[in-house]
């Protein structure tokens, strides 16, 4: 910090003016200047704690940032403003001896009002009080000792309030920095909570804090969201980020993960909710999305993340949105997949021993049948094709395997057989 009341008796550089006498007034006036200020700060230092009441009572009345932290420690307010006060005005006197004091209260007041939440407005606005309260306590203890000396003062006006200026800068910059790390230690403290949430592995302790920590209830109902690129090809796959149509009175948090993207989903309307919610998420080209089913409480979490990955394997490896419990068939696929790729080749072996494409043909006619119910008029429609074409294939199917597809286990190993083959490539 450059000294407060700076010398301006040295040589100047270069050659000497030609009329030296204003030079030399101006020299003698800024000695008398800092003589004036010397003496009239010695004053303010013997009286500090007067001062230090009147600028407390003044902060409390015009700065209201700081009525709560008087209300709740006016003694501690007072500590800190006195602190300030004694280097501060130290620092008119002797500025090398209380540069680097001056400089670490002031770094010290904007860490600790940051940390106590108020606003750099308001401690700003404290600083410049208590500026222009010194400042008229030395113009005030000038008139009163001599009041021709008050013009003395001019000379060494800027110097006072770049000196406040100076420290007002210094206050903002650790304030800021303070401010940074409490905000990274809120944003770290939020982000291992919902970790622990989604993992399961919260304490049942916990969870009062972290319902007041996250802005969610504890014993809300909630589903989580997992999102993921389709994949293509080695490596980790890529987590876009989606905007969720949610009212801003229930937002999602978001979490990376491994090998995806997990949004919590606080729920509050009606049953259909999470069927609404899923026809209404636009998911882009190429990103599967699953949507777990309805929990309750933040407790639950850990089981809400699972189901949303369950069912975030059962999308289409091309993307798209999978509710799970629209699916429950192809969650209970993807959830064994050993069990699963051994009923398909239970099932659906014997068609591996026709040609590819005739194999495919008739796999597609079983699939196109058991979507439209059974129903091999509307098959056909849909393959443009005769329904007695379609009754043709089923019929071959049922000599290929074995099955018959009007016994309804049979149906139903067929339909998961299918699902294995479609999610699993088995």
């Amino acid at each position: 910090m450059p000294q407060v009341v700076r010398s301006r008796i040295g040589a100047p550089h270069g050659p000497s003016p030609a009329t030296p006498l204003p030079h030399r007034f101006r020299s003698l006036a800024d000695r008398e200047a800092v003589e004036v200020l010397h003496r009239a700060a010695r004053v303010l230092v013997a009286s500090l704690p007067a001062l230090t009441d009147r600028l407390v009572e003044a902060l409390y009345a015009q700065e209201p940032g700081y009525r709560a932290a008087i209300d709740s420690g006016r003694a501690e307010v007072w500590q800190e403003v006195h602190h300030s006060l004694r280097h501060n005005v130290g620092s008119l006197i002797q500025p090398r001896e209380f540069r680097e004091s001056a400089h670490r209260t002031s770094r010290w007041i904007g860490e600790i009002r940051a940390e106590q939440g108020v606003p750099l407005d308001a401690v700003l606005h404290a600083f410049r009080m208590g500026g222009a309260m010194v400042w008229q306590d030395l113009v005030d203890e000038t008139a009163r000792r001599d009041p021709d000396d008050v013009r003395l003062l001019v000379h060494v006006a800027a110097d006072v309030w770049n000196f406040v200026d100076e420290h007002c800068g210094i206050v903002a910059d650790a304030y800021r920095q303070a401010e940074r790390r409490l905000s990274w230690r809120r944003e770290n403290r939020q982000r291992l909570m919902v970790a622990a949430l989604l993992d399961g592995t919260a304490r049942i302790a916990d969870l009062a804090e972290a319902a007041a920590m996250l802005g969610l209830p504890e014993q809300g109902r909630y589903a989580v969201l997992a999102v993921a690129a389709a994949p293509r090809g080695p490596g980790p796959a890529a987590r876009p980020p989606l905007t969720l149509p949610v009212t801003p009175d229930t937002p999602a948090l978001w979490h990376p993960g491994p090998g995806a993207e997990f949004a919590i989903l606080p729920l509050a309307g009606p049953p259909g909710e999470l069927g609404a919610l899923a026809a209404a998420l636009d998911v882009p080209a190429g990103v599967r999305a699953g949507i777990g089913s309805a929990v309750e409480g933040l407790a639950a979490l850990g089981d809400a993340r699972r189901l949303a990955e369950t069912a975030l394997r059962a999308c289409p490896a091309s993307g798209g949105t999978v509710l799970l419990d629209e699916h429950l068939p192809d969650a209970l696929v993807v959830s064994s997949p050993a069990l699963a790729g051994a009923l398909a080749g239970r099932v659906l072996g014997p068609l591996d021993r026709l040609d590819p494409a005739d194999r495919d043909v008739i796999v597609e006619t079983l699939t196109a049948w058991l979507d439209a119910d059974g129903s091999a008029q509307r098959a056909g429609a849909r393959l443009y094709c005769h329904r007695n074409t379609v009754l043709n294939r089923l019929r071959r199917f049922e000599q290929l395997t074995g099955r018959c597809l009007t016994r309804p286990r049979d149906a139903v190993e067929v339909s998961l057989a299918l699902a294995a083959r479609r999610l699993l490539g088995t």
